[in-house]
């Protein structure tokens, strides 16, 4: 067995220092620093995941529906996968299986709580009545973002680091989070004597800080699909797609540097392998959507409903389809004219035959006068359309008639009877009905 000589404490001049303890109390309540660290990257995931949905023309309460059913499943899934893939430190020669419930120590595996988180957003999406594709885009960024913050449970535990080093920014490690967590060869001899004696004093080793590195891909990662997906209006799964890649190709040189005992096959760790696939499943499921369904869902429900859209599309639907004219309602009192190529169906059921091409001539609207005191005022204030001059002229021309009085043939008129002369009128009978004068002005 060969032991790797891990750096002097004098050698290392800066480093990354780990907690004491990842346990604080609050009372009889313990706080434990790794599921602070789930919790807030929760939070952090829905925030955005609903931000972006409700974006899209999603409506407000369905991804905290959707969280509550993928945030139990996957913790489930992520710890069962962490217990199927090192299950003799739970199940073998000398491991505990009661060990495997302590979810708060640690252990949970990734790729196992997206996984069946992904089974828990199915049922909710399901039971919602909304389409599970656009949910997974708008949960992607939010979701690399809360590994991201989760990563920093590594370091209250100090868990999961990476190869010795002297690197300025190499994390502390003390020799109690070495015993067992790390293979044995690159355990120094002072810190095996402390692991099988269990009285540890402080001796410590520089590690590489791989929740570090991987926090700061995952932070990279959801900022990357939030731009690629405003520039290219990615949809139907192909943000979720991205996030897979980026994801398994981060995860796998990051595990490249982990020395946590781990089942190896063909030379590389089994997380290496799953890294793999994730990528793969993530290229595949890319070019399959693009191909298939180009562009960005108009529907985000079920059964076609157009009740939830995204905006994007309502715009550029309302930019493309031309407005129609608004129709006018003829004013009251006025009879709305008729189309003349409209049908006019006969009262009494008959058809009529008219000949082809003669339209029935409009019918003109009566004039409205003004100085009608019957008249209501709304029809003071009625529009003439400019654009119709030969109905205006039409109107005038028939109020005209009206006013002209009707003319009549002189012969049918009867023969005038002779006026009665004007009798004599008596001068001084006149003069004696009239007062005398008195003077004045005349």
């Amino acid at each position: 067995m060969t032991t790797t000589v891990l750096p002097a404490l004098q050698s290392v001049h800066d480093y990354i220092p780990s907690p004491s303890d990842g346990v604080w109390h609050l009372g009889p309540v313990p706080i434990r620093g790794y599921a602070l660290c789930i919790i807030i990257g929760i939070f952090a995931a829905a925030i955005v995941a609903d931000r972006r949905y409700r974006a899209r023309g999603g409506a407000l309460g369905v991804i905290n529906e959707i969280a509550t059913w993928a945030v139990p499943f996957g913790l489930v899934g992520g710890r069962v996968y962490h217990v199927a893939t090192d299950w003799s430190a739970y199940f073998g020669k000398g491991g505990s299986p009661i060990r495997s419930l302590e979810v708060w120590k640690g252990g949970l595996g990734i790729p196992g709580a997206v996984a069946l988180g992904g089974v828990g957003v199915l049922i909710a999406c399901r039971k919602r009545g909304v389409l599970m594709p656009p949910i997974a885009d708008a949960i992607a960024p939010g979701l690399v973002l809360a590994q991201g913050i989760g990563r920093w449970g590594n370091w209250f535990n100090q868990e999961l680091y990476g190869r010795p080093t002297s690197l300025p920014w190499s994390v502390r490690i003390d020799a109690a989070h070495q015993c067992g967590i790390i293979t044995q060869a690159y355990e120094t001899s002072a810190v095996q004597a402390q692991c099988q004696s269990g009285v540890f004093s402080n001796v410590y080793g520089y590690f590489q800080p791989t929740f570090l590195y991987e926090s700061i891909w995952d932070a990279g990662t959801a900022i990357a699909l939030i731009l690629l997906d405003r520039k290219y209006k990615l949809g139907h799964g192909r943000v979720f797609a991205l996030y897979m890649v980026f994801y398994g190709v981060g995860r796998g040189w990051v595990e490249a540097l982990r020395i946590d005992p781990a089942h190896h096959f063909y030379g590389l760790r089994l997380n290496d392998w799953t890294s793999i696939a994730i990528v793969l499943a993530g290229v595949i499921g890319y070019l399959v959507s693009a191909r298939r369904h180009p562009g960005r869902e108009v529907v985000l429900v079920r059964g076609g409903d157009l009740a939830e859209t995204s905006i994007d599309s309502a715009v550029e639907s309302a930019v493309d389809s031309p407005a129609e004219a608004p129709v006018e309602a003829p004013a009251p009192g006025v009879p709305a004219t008729r189309d003349p190529t409209d049908a006019v169906d006969p009262p009494d059921g008959t058809e009529i035959d008219e000949p082809p091409g003669e339209a029935e001539p409009a019918v003109a609207p009566e004039p409205i006068d003004a100085l009608d005191p019957a008249m209501p005022v709304d029809l003071l204030f009625h529009p003439v359309k400019a654009t119709e001059p030969a109905e205006v002229v039409e109107l005038a021309a028939e109020a005209e008639d009206r006013d002209e009085p009707e003319q009549v043939d002189e012969a049918e008129l009867p023969a005038d009877e002779p006026e009665p002369e004007d009798e004599p009128v008596d001068e001084g009978a006149v003069g004696a009905e009239l007062p005398p004068s008195h003077g004045g002005e005349s």
